[in-house]
């Protein structure tokens, strides 16, 4: 594995590797199939729906529906994937999650689109927060938070035949590419993305760019970071975290989510169960979404590369 993120654009959008991967997923299986809730001009994912009409179906605005028709469809052989901005796909449909694909056993994959602060001009009322939190909670979940197309890809693939919920938080659209094309991508085995000895920051989806910048920046100033994706949130990486901080004793996290039984959260836990060491959360802190461009809303929930230098050097003073 290596780190190839140098700021510039993705070579593919979030959707276009969504629609490849699927359509991989298709002609290598033919019981996989795809649900959407009247979302997909969102997803770009009209052309598939074309060429694939036995696999690809349309449910409508209808959320909780569509969680028992790919239900249904499991106990009749299928290997559903369905899709829907991560509010709906989550918060909305709780109830039918937990129960009809978690305490069943069956197998689905869960695809939030535009988590967090990426629904933007959507609003508070489309700007999912508190998604983790929930998903976590379920017995046997895994999730999955995006923080570049290939580790998608990757793991669309090998979640298949997975048992249980599994969810992916991703964005819709830009995402930049941060690693390279031969990185091998496991449930619950983290990424280290740069080696340090002074701070453990632990950071997943759109948040893992702004850390590598932070990373760079407090180079500059003598503070080396040790900077890991955790690839998935639940299960977490315990053994790759503890090794970290027992090197640097002191953590940040960072996660487009509330910092309130999120990715800081699980991290939390584990230290205080295994190896207490100070940690300081970066991500939105209590509160509901609101309109805005993405610029303005890292700004006003402190999730910008400064947010990440400004923790890890007060930290720092109280190791």
């Amino acid at each position: 594995m290596s780190v190839i993120y140098n700021g510039q654009a993705p070579k593919k959008e979030i959707c276009q590797i969504f629609s490849e991967t699927m359509q991989e997923l298709f002609k290598e299986d033919s019981n996989v199939i795809y649900l959407d809730a009247d979302l997909m001009g969102s997803m770009k994912t009209q052309t598939l729906w074309k060429e694939n009409p036995n696999q690809v179906f349309n449910c409508g605005i209808q959320e909780a529906d569509m969680v028992g028709v790919a239900c249904g469809l499991y106990l009749a052989g299928y290997k559903p994937y369905i899709h829907s901005f991560s509010p709906f796909i989550t918060r909305r449909v709780y109830d039918q999650v937990y129960l009809s694909i978690g305490y069943a056993q069956k197998s689905v994959r869960l695809i939030g689109s535009d988590v967090g602060i990426m629904a933007t001009y959507n609003g508070g009322t489309h700007m999912c927060l508190e998604d983790i939190a929930l998903i976590r909670a379920i017995p046997n979940s895994c999730i999955v938070d995006v923080s570049d197309g290939g580790m998608f890809a990757k793991l669309l693939k090998d979640t298949k035949d997975r048992i249980g919920v599994t969810y992916f938080r991703t964005p819709r659209r830009d995402l930049p590419d941060i690693y390279s094309s031969d990185t091998n991508f496991e449930i619950g085995k983290a990424q280290v993305l740069k080696e340090g000895n002074d701070v453990t920051i632990i950071v997943s989806g759109i948040m893992v760019a702004t850390a590598l910048q932070a990373a760079d920046i407090l180079l500059n100033s003598g503070i080396k970071a040790e900077v890991i994706d955790p690839i998935t949130i639940k299960p977490l990486d315990e053994q790759a975290i503890l090794k970290s901080v027992k090197k640097t004793g002191a953590v940040v996290t960072a996660e487009n989510h509330n910092i309130i039984g999120g990715l800081g959260s699980a991290v939390s836990e584990i230290l205080a169960e295994n190896y207490p060491a100070p940690v300081k959360r970066v991500g939105v802190r209590d509160e509901f979404g609101q309109v805005g461009n993405e610029n303005f809303l890292r700004e006003t929930y402190g999730l910008t590369a400064a947010d990440i230098v400004k923790a890890v050097q007060n930290i720092i003073k109280n190791k």
